[in-house]
């Protein structure tokens, strides 16, 4: 049987496959032909909640024995290097949780809390007169601390953990005698039991250096309010501070809470790494510090750092400086990018204006990255626009973009990244942006939008990587995968 080659009717059918291709497209399709999508692999894990830690960093009196042994230091600067270690606030009690999604949203409701106390805290201005005893709201919020340390305080040593706070300027623990105090995981602290304890009075330097404190009958009282109607109020002491084996610092200004409600159940207080004179590393005239945060959902630990050298391939820009907010470090990112594509976004989502809004805050305690609404919808729109073939869920309030992965065991995503100085690029791992919030397979893309007039780099971005402030250079540095 012949063929019978036919012009006309080839054109017909060509033109035909042609235009069902094009009607065919989807707007990934279409945006695949304008650039390149950068991908990665996101492995999924179910998972779990935490088996019970208490047996591991509960409070241990061999500790303090051997602190005891300790002949009475005289150090008041910090060694050239010391280190301490880090953990995730969930493997230091017990979680009280049914299931994931009960955890999920309890972690969701202490960032919103976080994110209330910043608010409140630029509301603030913190412009009060000295003579008057209001608290000053600070940078911390009920219950919002997420990663914590462990440190010796006083002589002989009496070991406490405090949560850590890049937000907050005044170091504090609960002191006996207590008019209230909450429950934690070690006794707290006993200055009778201390032989280098000193309460500082009004004359003190100390107590010159913020309008937190004030005096009553010659003795400096600090009194710090969260902005949720928990506080810590005491009197300001200085004592010795030791880290374990690694030494011990003298005179090191700490508040000493005898009213303390609501916060932090389980810590001892907070160890303040606000950019203010009596924070922890300004006291010790550490000329940098630096911390990873593991994920927090791990029961490894990492270590939070001070004097260590910024690692060779960090990511570096500027820390610049805010003057309606100096408790608050802001880093000086140039943009954001989706599968590869920069993301159009406002001149205030990374740059200070002058009324001293906008930039790009780096904080320990808030959780999720969070950005002003027009720049978080540009960039949640791309990378929905990338994810459109994946299956979309509902997830928790905070999240509008979240995707079934059930019964997957890993799936390719968008990149997504920051842009720092000189072009260089943060490549956020997978699982730094794509979070799980149950036992069900349910991820969200865990970048939020807020009214807090700046965009805010939350720790689960900044899970697995080293960050290193130099506090001489004003410099910050990312690290990759330095935990």
């Amino acid at each position: 049987m012949s063929h019978i080659f036919n012009p006309p009717l080839l054109f017909l059918t060509t033109l035909a496959l042609a235009f069902s291709f094009t009607l065919s497209l989807s707007p990934r399709n279409a945006a695949a032909i304008s650039h390149e999508i950068s991908t990665t692999v996101l492995h999924l894990k179910p998972p779990s909640l935490h088996q019970t830690q208490q047996q591991v960093l509960s409070y241990n009196p061999k500790i303090t024995i051997q602190q005891k042994k300790q002949p009475n230091p005289t150090q008041t600067t910090s060694p050239s290097f010391f280190s301490l270690p880090l953990h995730p606030r969930d493997s230091l009690f017990t979680p009280h949780h049914n299931d994931y999604q009960t955890l999920t949203r309890s972690r969701l409701d202490r960032d919103s809390a976080r994110l209330k106390s910043l608010i409140n805290n630029l509301d603030c201005k913190c412009t009060r007169p000295r003579n008057i005893t209001a608290p000053i709201i600070s940078g911390a919020a009920q219950n919002s601390g997420e990663y914590f340390t462990r440190i010796g305080v006083g002589h002989p040593a009496q070991q406490f953990y405090l949560f850590l706070d890049t937000g907050s300027d005044i170091t504090w623990l609960q002191c006996k005698p207590c008019t209230q105090c909450y429950k934690q995981s070690d006794p707290i602290f006993d200055p009778t039991k201390s032989t280098s304890y000193k309460s500082l009075t009004c004359k003190a330097r100390q107590c010159k250096d913020t309008e937190m404190t004030w005096c009553i009958n010659n003795t400096c009282q600090y009194n710090v309010s969260y902005g949720d109607g928990s506080l810590t109020a005491g009197n300001l002491m200085t004592e010795t501070v030791s880290f374990g084996s690694t030494g011990s610092l003298n005179r090191i200004a700490i508040g000493c809470g005898h009213f303390n409600i609501g916060l932090f159940v389980g810590a001892a207080g907070i160890l303040a790494l606000g950019s203010g004179p009596l924070s922890f590393h300004s006291q010790i005239k550490a000329s940098s510090f630096s911390y990873c945060l593991v994920n927090r959902d791990s029961r490894k630990s990492s270590t939070l750092e001070f004097n260590s050298p910024r690692p060779s391939d960090s990511l570096t820009t500027r820390l610049v400086k805010n003057p309606q907010q100096t408790s608050l470090y802001y880093v000086e990112f140039t943009g954001i990018n989706v599968g590869g594509k920069n993301v159009v976004v406002p001149r205030s989502t990374f740059k200070i204006e002058k009324n001293g809004e906008g930039g790009m805050v780096i904080d320990s305690g808030t959780a999720v990255t969070r950005l002003e609404p027009q720049a978080y919808e540009s960039v949640r729109d791309e990378f929905r626009l990338l994810t459109e073939d994946l299956k979309r869920a509902s997830g928790p309030p905070l999240f509008d973009t979240c995707y079934d992965f059930w019964g997957m065991s890993e799936v390719e995503v968008p990149t997504v990244s920051f842009e720092v100085s000189e072009g260089k690029l943060w490549n956020l791992p997978a699982e730094n942006y794509l979070i799980p919030v149950d036992e069900n397979g349910t991820y969200c893309f865990a970048f939020a939008t807020s009214n807090f007039p700046a965009s805010i780099l939350g720790n689960v971005q900044q899970q697995g990587a080293r960050i290193s402030f130099d506090l001489v250079d004003s410099i910050v540095g990312i690290s990759p995968q330095e935990c």
